[in-house]
């Protein structure tokens, strides 16, 4: 299962990125997460289900009263993704 995510609020400057890789990581989830121009960040996750729910719920825990919004959508898998970066 794979999930595209854009994460809006103060999401830039904070440690986003890193937190959200230090959680796909542990969960051993594939993907990307990087910030966009507008102040967003997007993140792509795969894995197994129960792991991707696990860890949005510790990004969004991780940054409670950051993240004013919040878009996920169910998307393909990429099969590109070996693991889980940090892109610019």
């Amino acid at each position: 299962m794979a999930k595209y995510v854009v994460f809006k609020g103060r999401v830039q400057g904070v440690g986003f990125r890193y937190t959200a890789h230090r959680s796909a990581c542990r969960f051993e989830l594939t993907g990307f997460v990087r910030n966009l121009g507008d102040g967003s960040v997007e993140m792509l996750i795969q894995g197994n289900p129960d792991d991707l729910d696990e860890c949005l719920a510790d990004i969004r825990d991780s940054f409670e009263g950051y993240i004013k919004e919040l878009q996920v959508h169910e998307v393909p898998e990429d099969p590109r993704y070996k693991s889980f970066v940090i892109t610019y």
